[in-house]
């Protein structure tokens, strides 16, 4: 019975010094390694003017030049860029990271892409994270950067689709796959899609602390997509393909908005549809224009809905068409744009519009050419500037800008005024 008293004596002295060194030197002891807090994401202010320009990695328009595995290489290629981009006079830029179903960082979902180094699933040298790169050097100069995927082309051609990687996700899924013409893509009418672009894009909102996630103008490639057994299966509700179509579209836009917004509040969500939502010889809500080619119709994307329901946080329509245009006079696609924000007012949606500096690029010497020597830009960039619903100007591209000495006197002339 003694040395059971003297046992228990001896348990109550060893908890009195545990208790007593909890108090004088912690109660955890060494705390363990933390992971530093994420950086916020940048605010841009509600007055400050986008003044964004596309740089595009497919076919190695713009990054990099040329496909390289060099990580010195490619960060003195990011920093010609984003030192070009501030010369110019832009704030934010749109950086190509999946033009096909891949990635320009290392991913869990996508290989790394063949336009970087060469080889889909070849990835640069020293571990270099080529976005995580792009979004700190574009910080450091005071400049946004928005993550530009397209959400479902896996390959542009035969080649490209004979060279994936095979862990790419249409490699483990071919039954995902529709070929068109001669490109391939993710099928938008199936659940499992929806839920790999969103996953891919949830994979960039949580590990990169990018401005915004935008998407370009490509969704369904064309009318006669081979989507039947999927429609089959999934558009019970809906008569017409096109309708099923365009819903498929919506529940990916609608889901990316939520998704994005519960992880990140701050972060912008946008898209570029293609300029003309509908001619109203189509439709009769649509576009004083009569051209036949339209996101709701050839492309199933309803991006004048997607404005009303404020499922985007901009859009930012590509209106590629010069004033006085036969079929797609820009001053109309304009007027029917700022009159779609303004009827969508109290969703908070911004109305950027895309410029296509590309054509005054590629108009050379020619004089006959409307968009020859910038004149065509610089008129464009003034009637989006008295236009009180548009909140800024998006350029296509920086490469083609870059080399033009034209848009260059342009743009310097209309950012030093506004």
């Amino acid at each position: 019975m003694k040395k059971l008293e003297r046992t228990l004596t001896e348990i109550a002295v060893s908890l009195l010094f545990v208790i007593l060194a909890m108090v004088l030197f912690g109660v955890h002891g060494k705390k363990p390694e933390e992971k530093p807090p994420k950086e916020a994401v940048m605010k841009r202010e509600t007055d400050r003017e986008m003044r964004g320009v596309w740089v595009a990695s497919v076919e190695n328009l713009d990054y990099p030049a040329m496909p390289t595995a060099s990580a010195q290489e490619l960060r003195a290629q990011a920093d010609a860029v984003m030192d070009g981009v501030g010369r110019m006079g832009f704030n934010t830029i749109f950086l190509q990271v999946r033009p096909c179903s891949d990635a320009f960082y290392p991913s869990k979902i996508y290989p790394w892409s063949r336009y970087l180094t060469g080889q889909q699933g070849t990835a640069p040298d020293s571990e270099f994270d080529p976005l995580e790169y792009w979004v700190s050097e574009a910080h450091k100069r005071g400049l946004e950067l928005h993550a530009w995927l397209n959400p479902y082309r896996i390959a542009r051609d035969a080649v490209e689709w004979e060279s994936l990687e095979e862990s790419s996700p249409a490699r483990q899924h071919p039954d995902w796959v529709v070929q068109y013409q001669d490109g391939y893509y993710f099928n938008p009418g199936l659940p499992e899609v929806r839920e790999l672009v969103t996953d891919g894009v949830m994979e960039i909102v949580e590990n990169y602390q990018v401005d915004g996630i935008h998407l370009d103008d490509y969704f369904y490639p064309g009318g006669d997509f081979n989507d039947g057994a999927s429609y089959a299966a999934y558009g019970g509700d809906f008569p017409d393909i096109g309708d099923w179509r365009r819903n498929n579209v919506n529940l990916l836009v609608n889901g990316l908005d939520t998704a994005i917004h519960e992880a990140e509040p701050d972060m912008e969500f946008g898209i570029s549809p293609a300029g003309i939502w509908a001619s109203n010889t189509m439709h009769p809500e649509g576009s004083a224009t009569t051209s036949s080619f339209s996101s709701y119709f050839s492309l199933y994307a309803d991006s004048r809905t997607w404005v009303k329901e404020g499922w985007v946080d901009y859009i930012a329509p590509q209106l590629y068409w010069e004033m006085g245009h036969a079929t797609a006079d820009f001053s109309a696609l304009l007027g029917w744009w700022s009159a779609v924000a303004k009827e969508a007012k109290e969703k908070g949606v911004k109305l950027y519009v895309g410029l296509a500096d590309y054509k005054t690029a590629e108009a050379g010497e020619d004089g006959n050419n409307p968009w020859y020597g910038g004149g065509e830009i610089e008129r464009q960039m003034e009637a989006c500037s008295v236009e009180d619903t548009v909140s800024g100007t998006i350029h296509f591209r920086y490469g083609l800008i870059a080399n033009c000495p034209s848009i260059q006197q342009v743009l310097g002339k209309a950012y030093s005024e506004h």
